[in-house]
């Protein structure tokens, strides 16, 4: 370990052993994540950017037309009593993005180097088989928050395996859309699914380069074959949900709905991210009445692109309408979705907005309000440390990019009791950084011989820290990217100079002659080339130990 993480390390423990004791609260704050899907930091308003991404794919002609500017006057409210990170990184893709949150670890340690690229190990049945993350990662998120003492609940986008859900320390489970839930059947309650066609492939001239599009799918709703262009089942309209000891106790996984009333009441106007804060709602309500404080890892598929059930736009549209929302100054009004039809032909009623990726941003900030209604009615807002950030870039910008940092650059919103820092943060933090974050807030202490390359945010946030961490870094199957306040190396191994923010939030000058720019911009790359080794493990450690 260099110096420079020594350093860090030294901090990071320091901080733990204060266990929150600077915030002043009577008990331990509640603790929420909110992990959006494939959504940039610049389109967010509270980052003030002069350019976002359009519904359709030609963004780059309408990048800067303010009728797709998301509106998310909650947010922004929330960037004002709390604070927005100024440069946040994740990962360029999902699935490593969220082992790398859920672990407060990169993937030389668990190994997730991309969705595809997992590494492995020899099963009890001495099958090779991808490493689950709870055996790579003893310590995630969920059971650092049970260890803490908290009630502790995971709803939305998984990623990680339903049938072991069980394992990653969350007293619950809702997840969407359901897959099998280690199950043999699939979600009985709707017909807004893709069903894999035995023995056909498509025409080689509509094969789309790789082959991701080789398999022939039936869509169960309109009887159309073709390919499956994104999830196979539905997680917004008429969605496919499944959950894991709900209710508490249960032990097992079931579809929902599961009550009477429940499946009286799916059909088409069934919103899935309504389903999510139902859950959400309702947990929270619980944990409070048996005065436990609660842990909620909430993983919205809001931002995400998705087959339009609902039908009747072009295909590249890739964003289906969410029902209607109205900011009127003070709270959100929500119009009921009103859809009638069958077998792909659909009437909304004028109540499901235009497809948009600036309208999903909007109901994330209705989501928001939400949790923010509840946490006042339960007396717990000053009591609350509250995060929303994202996997990864917007689709088509910033997803699987390796240029700059558009792929890895995500919006880190957080709102803290104790809080003395406010507004726009010009800090850099990432994802590892929640984890640690979590364990001070909860009191607990890491073993010390337990490796976690992230820095809770905490002491900064409260005035305890003069700043918070010297680098940010990322990956993407062997290619790493690292950045400081100067300088970023990308996952193309390119350098630019990132002393200044560019108003578009991206076009930074690239460094070519290192003698063109400060002698401080040459020291901190050489410091952080330093650091790169210790996590450039692909090749070497790609597997299991």
């Amino acid at each position: 370990m260099s110096q420079y993480q020594s350093t860090q390390s030294a901090l990071a423990l320091a901080a733990s052993l204060l266990c929150f004791v600077s915030i002043h609260v009577a008990a331990k704050p509640n603790i929420i994540v909110v992990f959006a899907d494939d959504i940039s930091a610049r389109e967010f308003p509270a980052y003030d950017g002069t350019e976002w991404s359009a519904p359709r794919q030609e963004f780059n002609k309408e990048k800067s037309n303010p009728d797709y500017r998301a509106q998310t006057p909650m947010l922004d409210r929330l960037a004002t009593e709390g604070a927005v990170i100024q440069t946040a990184w994740a990962n360029a893709v999902c699935s490593p993005s969220r082992a790398t949150l859920m672990t407060g670890r990169y993937a030389h340690l668990h190994k997730w180097w991309q969705n595809t690229d997992i590494g492995t190990y020899l099963n009890e049945d001495e099958k090779e088989v991808d490493w689950p993350l709870y055996k790579s990662s003893p310590h995630t998120i969920g059971h650092v928050a049970q260890q803490g003492g908290y009630a502790t609940f995971w709803a939305g986008k998984t990623q990680m395996g339903d049938s072991e859900l069980s394992e990653f320390g969350f007293d619950a489970v809702m997840t969407s859309p359901g897959n099998d839930l280690g199950r043999p059947d699939h979600h009985p309650y709707t017909d807004f699914r893709l069903a894999l066609v035995p023995g056909k492939t498509l025409p080689a001239d509509k094969q789309k380069k790789g082959n991701y599009t080789q398999k022939v799918y039936r869509n169960l709703d309109t009887q159309e074959e073709g390919p499956a262009i994104w999830a196979e089942q539905s997680f917004f309209w008429q969605p496919s949900i499944g959950t894991w000891n709900w209710p508490l106790g249960t032990n097992s996984y079931d579809w929902w709905p599961q009550t009477e009333e429940d499946k009286a009441d799916y059909g088409l106007n069934t919103y899935g991210p309504d389903v999510e804060m139902d859950f959400i709602l309702s947990f929270m309500e619980q944990a409070h009445a048996n005065g436990q404080p609660f842990f909620i890892y909430h993983t919205p598929h809001l931002g995400h692109a998705a087959q339009n059930w609902l039908g009747q736009e072009p295909e590249n549209l890739w964003y289906p309408g969410t029902p209607k929302i109205e900011w009127d100054g003070k709270k959100y009004i929500r119009t009921e979705p009103q859809i009638t039809g069958d077998q792909g032909t659909y009437d909304t009623h004028g109540t499901v907005t235009e497809p948009g990726i600036h309208h999903h941003i909007n109901y994330l900030d209705y989501q928001v309000w939400q949790y923010m209604q509840k946490l006042e009615a339960l007396g717990e807002k000053e009591n609350t440390i509250f995060i929303f950030t994202a996997d990864n870039g917007t689709l088509a910008y910033g997803k699987m990019q390796t240029d700059r940092q558009r792929g890895p650059r995500v919006p880190f919103f957080i709102y803290a009791p104790g809080m003395t820092q406010h507004g726009m943060q010009d800090i850099l933090t990432d994802v590892t950084d929640i984890l640690p974050t979590i364990a001070e807030a909860a009191g607990v202490e890491l073993p010390a011989d337990y490796e976690i390359n992230g820095t809770s945010l905490l002491p900064y946030l409260t005035g305890r820290a003069p700043t918070h961490r010297d680098y940010i870094y990322t990956y993407l199957f062997e290619k790493q990217a690292i950045r400081g306040h100067k300088v970023l190396m990308d996952l193309n191994g390119d350098w630019w100079d990132v002393s200044e923010e560019p108003a578009d939030l991206d076009n930074y000058p690239e460094i070519t002659d290192w003698y063109a720019v400060s002698e401080a911009h040459r020291v901190e790359r050489d410091e952080l080339l330093k650091i790169l080794p210790q996590f450039d493990k692909h090749a070497t450690e790609h597997d299991a130990p």
